[in-house]
């Protein structure tokens, strides 16, 4: 058992075929959100032809979830699409290549709940759209977080004990993130 903070650190003992499916949920949610990269084409993320990511976010305008939310969208998302379209862009390609990796696996897992929030909440009650599949959006990366994933066949896995060992900060950041 190693020390960290003071505080003992115990490695809870997986089975193979339990870290396998932790490894393959990763991978197949970090494979969604590359795929969903694909479509978020800039320079203007679909303004001109109101498709892509522009229209997508217009329909938290169109069919409100949350008024509040709706209002934000109309007044400062869609006029600087641009610029949002960037970051989900860099957002969404980030938590693909990260989990995909397997590297701070539950930070990326609290960014993906972040932008699945933000996802549900501009198209949920969209016409065709099924709620469910943003309920389990939400829940791949729950689980993600809860099970660490990275550290079954990632690269959180592969320093973990090396961050453990370590007295640097970038050592104790890396363990909370991963």
């Amino acid at each position: 058992m190693s020390r960290v903070n003071d505080a003992p650190v115990v490695a809870v003992p997986v089975s193979r075929a339990t870290g396998v499916m932790v490894a393959v949920l990763r991978v197949g949610v970090a494979l969604m959100w590359i795929q969903n990269v694909a479509w978020k084409i800039p320079p203007d993320f679909g303004r001109a032809q109101e498709n892509g990511l522009y229209f997508w976010a217009s329909q938290a305008i169109a069919h409100p979830v949350l008024p509040p939310y709706s209002s934000l969208v109309e007044a400062v998302i869609l006029p600087n699409i641009e610029v949002f379209g960037w970051f989900t862009l860099l957002v969404e390609g980030g938590l693909g290549a990260f989990l995909l990796i397997g590297l701070a696996t539950r930070f990326w897992a609290v960014v993906g709940i972040g932008q699945t929030l933000a996802i549900t909440l501009s198209v949920l009650f969209a016409p065709n759209e099924w709620h469910w599949s943003y309920y389990l959006m939400a829940l791949a990366h729950l689980a993600i977080f809860a099970t660490a994933a990275g550290r079954s066949y990632g690269i959180d896995g592969v320093l973990r004990q090396q961050w453990v060992q370590s007295s640097g900060r970038a050592a104790r950041l890396m363990m909370r993130l991963s």
